[in-house]
């Protein structure tokens, strides 16, 4: 056990994690755009221009999905000083902040044709855009506050904040009456998505989880050289 908690094991152990994922994210995501360009069937209403969800739908997921995992980390940090969690977020932060970006562009691709304008204040927009300020002052205050205690206490707060914003993306399309149609896939309800666009979704968003995964290996490998150069300094 003590093995596995070894930070140079732990180095070691991601670096051929990146070597098996580097063997199988290409081929992957080959697949998910020929389902998604080729495969998959011309939505009925809305036409080809529906396909920009294999992208927007998977980055927001994963967008929503990063910052949840970074406030439990902080919070987890800040009640049991943890410091190598800091790793964890400082790495997750700009790939969340990377996923947030490209879901609000394609999404504003997708309501151009959609609703006739690239851009309206709505719920759910809006409240994806404040993520994105979350995110932004997030990564700010951890990279220019020195203090590392003061810097814990600061992203904590960012993030409580944060989920607070999380809840009201998810419950806007049923709490106001926005443009943003609801919930197409549920996982407790009915799912109105039709199975022939299931499948190249699952395989754009397995395709978005390697590459994430991927990204945030290469991060914290990085961060970690970065701590160890720092704390050999002070030697």
């Amino acid at each position: 056990m003590i093995k596995f908690l070894n930070p140079s094991y732990i180095f070691f152990l991601t670096g051929k994690i990146i070597n098996f994922i580097k063997i199988f994210i290409l081929p992957i995501i080959i697949i998910g755009i020929i389902f998604s360009l080729f495969i998959s069937p011309e939505d009925y209403i809305q036409g080809d221009s529906a396909r920009i969800m294999y992208v927007h739908v998977p980055s927001a997921w994963i967008s929503l999905s990063c910052f949840g995992l970074i406030a439990l980390l902080c919070i987890i940090n800040f009640i049991f000083k943890i410091k190598s969690l800091s790793l964890i977020y400082k790495s997750l932060a700009p790939i969340g902040l990377t996923f947030n970006f490209i879901s609000i562009l394609t999404g504003s691709l997708w309501g151009k044709p959609t609703w006739g304008t690239w851009w309206a204040w709505d719920a759910r927009l809006t409240s994806m855009l404040v993520l994105m300020f979350f995110y932004i002052i997030f990564i700010f205050s951890y990279k220019f506050i020195s203090n590392a205690e003061r810097s814990s206490k600061i992203c904590a707060s960012i993030s409580l904040l944060g989920l607070i914003n999380l809840v009201i993306i998810k419950y806007s399309v049923d709490w106001w009456s926005t443009l943003h149609q609801p919930s197409s896939i549920n996982l407790t309800g009915e799912t109105t998505v039709h199975f022939s666009m299931l499948i190249p979704l699952g395989i754009m968003l397995f395709a978005f989880l390697l590459y994430t995964a991927l990204i945030f290996l290469m991060k914290y490998r990085i961060e970690t050289i970065r701590v160890k150069k720092k704390s050999l300094k002070k030697l």
